[in-house]
């Protein structure tokens, strides 16, 4: 949509004829009205929260430490086919062997960031950082390398977070030019266990307004565009962007962001990393802005498989502070290292699996072929309902989201960016009536999924059924209001956040422009292992890493 348009659209929807009108209009052109056409008896599920399945303890499992020194042992060392990103295992290798300090990587990290805003076009994946901050963490980091008492698998290693959390001493802005008018004093929770396991917080990161688009289009002074490393001409996706940027530009190997329709997936995707969107509750969201209680998961964005199951190693637990969650099961790791895949019943519905670009279907029906050639069975399988999926999701999302940010869209609205306007004058659509048919449909969705999982371990589907979109210069300005390029960016994603399982992004290849191309897999409540298992082995899929066009070694 053109700056014009949009700028019209938002314009007449405060408006009575806009209201009476245009919005309604709106509503039905998308489908948004299916709810009311519907009758479900089912009682409505507000929260995705399910309980864990009772198993039997492997004596012979093995430890989650076991597995990741597992994980570190087996990444090469060098990219022996041409390129690879800098990870986990990379930093720890130097920390370990005294080839550099974390204070020396710091420093390194304090000039590409002042460099990478003074490019053409400026990278803008961290918007707020203090190199005073940075320099005590990593000499306090160097201090317990020289004494050999390290914290972590993540001690020494550098990492942002979305601005959507509280992080100390910067401003949760949440994107926006109006909030987090003073630094923060307390830290999230996520900011806080990172910190006790001896991470390097760089700062945080770019993210579209408020999380409410799939772009990581925002205009303002604050924040400008975020650029995708592999074609900065193009957008990193949202609303995560400036965490997939960072991580895909070199800047940090570890992001985190959050994900109530895609908001780390497809960032991650659109920038050719790997993004985990935990079972809701998994990972505590306190000390985030609580904009969708409903749809949101917290995540990490990484190099790689094995950094993004180290990450979540570390954060997935209870936290007393965060209701949800609190009765989960522990983390593990469980045959993430298995040789093969053998005994894994791999779901797909391929009329569903098909909804993509041709390029797209080629590479990840290539990829189902690898899976099964791993010793994983394919059954195909139907998932019910899934227009009435995207719609509920759509509705307790955007509404849950007007309800939080009523104070905030009565008070700032002329402060806001035209897209976010838009989507919030838009929730203003929706009924009670339709919130609670919504979560009735997020009831029969929980069902069928739970009979799914009894048939299968995982669903596959392509992660996005797009590339990265062009920038335009408009965009620069006033921001960019698409529909039809949310709703195919979403496409794969709303599925996960509706029903609360959990979900993988994985790049397995390229267009033929040369933009990141990724592959998704799904799993039931509380079961990330059986995606981490998969994903190493998708990672083995591709037989190439392109570098990005902009890319710091930070390690060189």
């Amino acid at each position: 949509m053109t700056c014009y348009r949009a700028q019209c659209l938002v314009e007449s929807g405060v408006t009575a004829f806009g209201q009476i009108c245009l919005l309604p209009f709106l509503i039905r052109l998308n489908n948004f009205s299916l709810m009311r056409s519907l009758d479900i008896h089912e009682d409505p599920t507000f929260i995705p929260e399910v309980a864990a399945e009772v198993t039997e303890d492997k004596s012979e499992a093995k430890s989650t430490s076991d597995v990741i020194e597992q994980l570190i042992d087996g990444r090469s060392d060098s990219a022996s086919n041409g390129f690879s990103f800098k990870g986990i295992k990379d930093y720890l290798d130097c920390y370990r062997s005294g080839k550099l300090t974390p204070s020396q990587v710091a420093k390194n990290i304090i000039a590409t960031l002042e460099d990478c805003d003074k490019s053409t076009p400026p990278l803008r994946a961290i918007v707020q950082w203090d190199q005073e901050q940075i320099m005590l963490m990593a000499e306090a980091s160097t201090a317990r390398y020289r004494n050999k008492c390290t914290l972590s698998y993540l001690d020494g290693i550098p990492v942002c977070l979305k601005e959507e959390f509280k992080v100390v001493p910067y401003h949760q802005r949440v994107g926006t030019v109006y909030l987090g008018t003073e630094p923060e004093t307390e830290d999230a929770t996520v900011a806080k266990k990172l910190r006790e396991a001896g991470a390097i917080i760089i700062g945080v990161s770019n993210m579209h307004e408020l999380g409410t688009g799939t772009t990581g289009c925002n205009p303002n002074r604050y924040h400008k565009i975020p650029r995708n490393p592999y074609k900065p001409n193009h957008f990193t996706g949202g609303s995560s962007s400036g965490s997939a940027a960072a991580v895909a530009a070199g800047l940090c190997p570890v992001a985190i962001g959050t994900d109530g329709g895609g908001s780390v997936r497809i960032p991650a995707s659109f920038c050719g990393v790997v993004g985990l969107k935990g079972t809701f509750g998994r990972i505590s969201c306190h000390g985030s802005l609580p904009l969708s209680y409903s749809t949101v998961s917290v995540g990490p964005i990484c190099t790689s498989v094995a950094d993004a199951a180290i990450v979540y190693s570390i954060l997935a637990e209870p936290d007393p502070l965060y209701p949800y969650g609190l009765k989960q099961p522990k983390a593990t790791l469980s045959d993430m290292c298995a040789s093969d895949l053998k005994g894994l019943k791999l779901g797909v519905d391929w009329t569903f699996f098909k909804a993509c670009d041709a390029e797209i279907l080629s590479i990840c029906e290539k990829a189902v072929q690898h899976l099964q050639s791993l010793g994983a069975s394919v059954v195909e399988l139907s998932l019910p309902e899934m227009e009435e999926v995207r719609v509920a999701h759509v509705i307790c999302i955007l509404s849950e989201m007007r309800d939080f940010l009523q104070p905030d869209f009565n008070k700032h609205f002329q402060e806001m960016n035209l897209d976010t306007r838009a989507n919030l004058a838009l929730a203003s659509q929706f009924t009670a009536l339709d919130y609670i048919t919504a979560n009735r449909q997020r009831t029969r969705s929980m069902r069928f999924l739970r009979e799914i999982f009894t048939t299968v371990n995982c669903i596959l589907t392509p992660a996005v059924a797009c590339t990265a979109p062009r920038i335009y210069q408009s965009d620069l300005v006033t921001g960019s209001s698409d529909m039809s390029l949310t709703v195919r960016s979403m496409r794969f994603m709303q599925l996960g956040n509706f029903t609360g399982i959990p979900g993988l992004v994985v790049p397995i290849g390229y267009s033929a422009a040369g933009l990141p191309i990724s592959f998704q897999v799904m799993g039931k409540w509380w079961d990330e292992a059986v995606l981490l298992r998969i994903g190493l082995k998708l990672e083995e899929f591709r037989c190439q890493t392109k570098k990005p066009s902009i890319y710091y070694d930070v390690l060189a």
